[in-house]
């Protein structure tokens, strides 16, 4: 007799995260948001700075003088303090965000890591493809392929609360991971192909900089009098070394310890994280956006966005790349394995969100610059491309998630009834017997006021001379 066979398990792609998961997906996100919305704003400023006659003059003076100390090396430019300097904080949320998702998030289970981490990697390896085959044919430069492959989690918040779409907490979740997963693929990116000379002497003194930094930690050592002057000295050593001083911030970000012990509510990653990412989000990001997005724009420039062969690559990478990649992994992960799509979505919801991660301005900015470093007509040209491109794919999904936007709402309308008044919504406490002998109280004593009610209709019909159920029903 053959042995009864055991059922295959199911998971749901995009399905409703836990509620922890939730609520701090929620809470992380809405600083984003803000943030992307001063990046917005930012960028906007940047652009009329850069482009008002009477004010050009002043963004090239400013964005050019330089301060810091040169006798080590750090007498740079406004914009490249912003740049090297504090994006090195985005990049130490990021690393925090990352070790996180790793020993706490969605990214610690293999089985739940497949799906972000594989539509990630096919959402940078499409838009490189495409700026590659775009240069090959055009006879362009292959130096700037990298910069369509990122995503900007806080610019494509910034477009969700302008347009006002309820996407569902699912949907949300997965682009933050996503987001998390590219970021780390561009600092790899960054520190591989983008570093020319090394100074081992800078490297080694940064090395032993973040090794006094794990040890502190390890330590249980306290106080930031003690780990800013480290941070800024390491970050100092790691810039002269001629890697990008950025990588020294997620570095730093990665040793912090992300999970809780007994009689902690928060680990001390996640409550350094949310005293930094207010000023990530807040002021670095915003700063750099101000300092890098003010490009020159006239009818002929953004002609030439579509006449260059790089410019047109990372255009269409973004746009084109970005949404294959990213929708045709996520396809791919459910084909090939146990998952399913959530039945609350539909694959038009994910061609929608992988449309919406074609935003990639602030990353695709400073690889754009690094790329073309040496050509700065060109390094505009490819800035102008990246802010065009992150334009149509921002109106792209625009439209796309605008014409679903009904079914987010009631999806999350779903989400946040709390019809027993207890703080968690109902569809957590499904499985909670409490739940339910809570919520029949509450429908008896609602059952009991209609009873009540009806009784006192009646008695009001019977009072009225002639009334229903005189004359054959006919009312007086």
């Amino acid at each position: 007799m053959t042995a009864p066979r055991t059922p295959t398990t199911v998971r749901k792609a995009l399905g409703r995260l836990s509620l922890p998961e939730r609520t701090f997906i929620a809470d992380a996100l809405r600083t984003e948001t803000v943030g992307g919305v001063l990046l917005l704003l930012a960028a906007v400023a940047a652009l009329l700075w850069a482009n008002v006659p009477g004010l050009r003059h002043s963004y090239e003076t400013v964005s050019h003088f330089h301060l810091g100390p040169g006798a080590i090396g750090l007498n740079l430019s406004v914009a490249h303090w912003a740049a090297d300097g504090l994006l090195a904080l985005f990049f130490f949320v990021a690393g925090i965000e990352l070790k996180r998702e790793l020993v706490a998030g969605d990214l610690r289970d293999p089985k739940a890591a497949v799906l972000p981490v594989v539509a990630a990697l096919c959402g940078m390896a499409a838009p490189a493809l495409v700026y590659t085959l775009t240069n090959l044919a055009g006879n362009g430069s292959l130096q700037g392929w990298a910069v369509p492959t990122a995503t900007d989690i806080a610019f494509a918040l910034a477009v969700l609360a302008v347009i006002g779409t309820s996407l569902p907490s699912a949907l949300r979740a997965f682009l933050l991971t996503l987001a998390v997963v590219d970021d780390l693929f561009a600092i790899l990116i960054i520190a591989i192909f983008f570093t020319d000379q090394l100074n081992l002497a800078a490297l080694g003194g940064a090395a032993a900089g973040l090794a006094v930094f794990w040890l502190l930690l390890r330590k249980g050592v306290r106080g930031w009098y003690v780990y800013i002057p480290l941070a800024v000295v390491t970050w100092a050593l790691m810039y002269n070394s001629g890697v990008h001083a950025t990588i020294a911030g997620v570095a730093m970000g990665l040793m912090l310890r992300c999970t809780t012990r007994e009689g902690e509510q928060h680990s001390p990653g996640e409550h350094i994280e949310h005293l930094v990412r207010p000023l990530s989000a807040g002021l670095a990001v915003p700063l750099f956006a101000l300092f890098s997005a003010g490009v020159s724009i006239s009818g002929g420039a953004l002609g030439d966005v579509f006449a260059k062969p790089e410019t047109l690559g990372v255009v269409l990478g973004l746009v084109v790349g970005k949404t294959i990649g990213i929708f045709g992994g996520t396809w791919l992960t459910v084909r090939f394995t146990r998952a399913r799509l959530s039945e609350e979505l539909a694959w038009a919801d994910v061609f929608a969100m992988s449309s919406l991660a074609g935003i990639g301005f602030t990353v695709s900015l400073l690889i754009g610059e690094l790329a073309f470093g040496g050509d700065t007509v060109l390094t505009g040209e490819v800035k102008a491309a990246v802010l065009i491109g992150s334009l149509i794919a921002a109106l792209c999904a625009t439209m796309l998630l605008k014409l679903r936007n009904d079914r987010y709402r009631r999806l999350c309308e779903e989400e946040e009834r709390d019809e027993d008044l207890d703080g968690i919504p109902d569809v957590y406490e499904q499985g909670n017997p409490a739940y339910h002998l809570r919520m029949a109280e509450i429908h008896e004593r609602k059952a009991a006021e209609h009873r009540r009610l009806a009784a006192e209709a009646r008695r009001g019909l019977a009072e009225v001379p002639g009334g229903a159920g005189e004359e054959g029903d006919r009312p007086a």
